[in-house]
């Protein structure tokens, strides 16, 4: 250990976020603290806490825009390297995926809110356009959600054959159909449309209910059936 750097154990009792949760619960700890207790220790010149503050001043005291760092900008701060810059991102990522897994135990998805609340987690930090669909019952609760192209969506770049054949084998009746904007603008381009129309023709064709087809970005959404475009 650097000469002068104290360890989370090393600090008063009453100022050790571990003890405090122990204590208090989580809830009771800022942000700050919990991430400190991921990373364990600051530098001779900070401690943990007062580090992590400076990274979430940068980030606006936002975990979202925390989560969509990169790495190397982490490890910009002094006293955070390749270890604890990991540590952090695998805390967001699984934030992220907590909020999925709770949103589909509990809710059923026939609106477009619904849907959004459940897909942005996968799609709100990815730097390229992805396709996925979620297969569902009549009852519009999930049965499979799956990523059916990475990169640029266009008619051809999301394969319809794909899309039925899933539905079949998964004993799907109604289909949801989902892709991200990285430039977090919500509307629709002209592909966005061709594609729209031709899985709804290829749904209506093997009789499947194509519910929606959902823009994502962080923050906003498009949906074809709320603007009475399906």
């Amino acid at each position: 250990m650097e000469q002068g750097k104290l360890n989370i154990n090393e600090w008063s009792e009453e100022d050790r976020p571990r003890e405090r949760l122990a204590r208090l619960g989580a809830s009771a700890l800022s942000n700050a603290e919990l991430l400190a207790i991921l990373i364990g220790s600051g530098t001779p010149e900070v401690t943990a806490v007062d580090l992590m503050k400076q990274v979430l001043k940068q980030c606006g005291d936002n975990l979202n825009t925390l989560g969509k760092m990169s790495i190397g900008e982490l490890m910009a701060f002094k006293g955070i390297g390749m270890a604890k810059a990991i540590t952090i991102l695998a805390a967001c990522e699984l934030g992220k995926r907590r909020q999925a897994e709770r949103a589909a135990d509990r809710q059923d998805f026939s609106s477009p809110t619904l849907i959004y609340q459940f897909m942005r987690p996968k799609m709100q930090d990815l730097d390229v356009e992805e396709a996925w669909i979620m297969l569902l019952n009549q009852n519009y609760k999930l049965i499979k959600c799956e990523r059916l192209s990475h990169g640029g969506i266009t008619e051809t770049s999301v394969d319809l054959r794909l899309i039925i054949k899933q539905c079949v084998l998964n004993n799907a009746t109604v289909l949801v159909l989902c892709h991200n904007h990285p430039s977090n603008n919500p509307h629709p381009s002209r592909d966005d449309d061709q594609l729209t129309q031709r899985v709804k023709k290829g749904c209506d064709i093997m009789r499947i209910h194509l519910l929606d087809h959902l823009i994502i970005t962080d923050g906003q959404y498009y949906s074809y059936r709320e603007q009475g475009r399906l």
